[in-house]
């Protein structure tokens, strides 16, 4: 499949699940020692984003 191109359409919503949010980290997750791109904080802010994009790919899908 070419780069431009588009996955066909599933054929059902049970092909299509509703995306689901990525688990918040707990405070005591984080060890404090500010590890940049490897910190659980900047992980799920980069989820989260991810997520967003995939619920709202998913949404447009519903219509």
């Amino acid at each position: 499949m070419q780069q431009d191109q588009q996955p066909p359409a599933p054929a059902s919503p049970a092909d299509d699940p509703r995306p689901q949010p990525p688990r918040e980290p707990d405070v005591f997750d984080c060890c404090g020692n500010e590890c940049g791109d490897a910190c659980v904080w900047t992980i799920h802010q980069r989820l989260k984003k991810e997520y967003e994009e995939a619920l709202d790919a998913w949404l447009l899908r519903q219509l």
